[in-house]
């Protein structure tokens, strides 16, 4: 099982980005697809999940309104689109895969594969 994060850079405040994890090695349409970050001395953590079928999405507090999560399931590939970025955006972004159970979909321990992460800067 790959994932392969890509998308990551520099960006100015306000600005956007758009990642994507491309999966191989997976059933792809029947796992639960997450995005965490790891800010600098920080702990990872989570930034948004969709569920294996699209149905429902989950954000953190501090992206809702600004980052969402889209999965094309033909292509095997989960996308994070982030607009209004802020400098605490700042971090290595993972990507995830995993059949986490409702309470699990925040946890990073309910995630059986990771990309490699993919760094996003945010200036002031």
């Amino acid at each position: 099982v790959q994932l392969q994060a890509s998308g990551g850079g520099l960006v100015q405040a306000g600005g956007s980005l758009r990642l994507s994890c491309a999966t191989s090695g997976l059933t792809f349409g029947s796992y639960g697809m997450g995005w965490f970050r790891q800010a600098p001395g920080k702990e990872r953590e989570f930034v948004t999940a969709m569920r294996w079928n699209g149905g429902s999405t989950y954000y953190a507090d501090s992206v809702k309104g600004r980052f969402t999560i889209s999965r094309d399931n033909a292509k095997n590939t989960v996308y994070l689109q982030m607009n209004g970025l802020k400098p605490e955006d700042t971090a290595v972004y993972y990507c995830a895969a995993g059949r986490p159970v409702l309470t699990g979909v925040r946890v990073a321990q309910s995630y059986a594969y990771w990309g490699q992460g993919t760094q996003v800067t945010v200036s002031s």
